[in-house]
């Protein structure tokens, strides 16, 4: 098994390298055509995706300080593509959630990397990408569950 999880963990390096290249995200902007600023991206993305979200699990998943993270939630909010409030659980806790506005840009991010994906497995017989699909939430769930500090919900600090 250790050949296998090198293979993977090699994957899931080129997988996250490319994810979190500001290429890929000044590439993804244009393809959506919408106005954008790059370092915001991500955190729109993120808070369509899980928001309600905490400015700690917020700034973890995208790998910055959260006190950088809240200033550009103040941007993204200036913007009027979120919203920050109290968090339903914990009032002291202040949460992201999408806005109608930032949720039609996430639409349009949404088609452009539809279209960008389907190109890349035009080729791909169907069984491999209906395998892909069903195995990666399932590696997730692992990583989250199998290391420390992986798994959100079973942290206390998503203030």
């Amino acid at each position: 098994m250790t050949g296998q999880l090198r293979l993977l963990h090699g994957a899931v390096l080129d997988i996250v390298g490319m994810m979190n290249g500001p290429q890929r995200d000044e590439a993804m902007i244009r393809a959506a055509g919408i106005r954008l600023d790059r370092a915001l991206f991500p955190l729109l993305v993120l808070i369509e995706r899980f928001g309600p979200i905490g400015v700690v699990e917020l700034a973890d998943r995208v790998g910055r300080d959260h006190t950088t993270v809240s200033r550009q939630l103040a941007k993204l909010e200036g913007l009027d593509l979120i919203e920050r409030r109290s968090g339903a659980a914990d009032r002291r806790v202040r949460e992201a959630v999408i806005r109608p506005a930032g949720k039609a840009m996430t639409d349009r991010i949404d088609e452009a990397r539809e279209r960008i994906l389907s190109a890349g497995f035009a080729g791909w017989p169907q069984e491999d990408l209906d395998a892909l699909v069903r195995l990666l939430p399932k590696f997730a769930q692992a990583m989250r569950d199998g290391l420390p500090g992986g798994n959100p919900d079973q942290r206390d600090d998503n203030r």
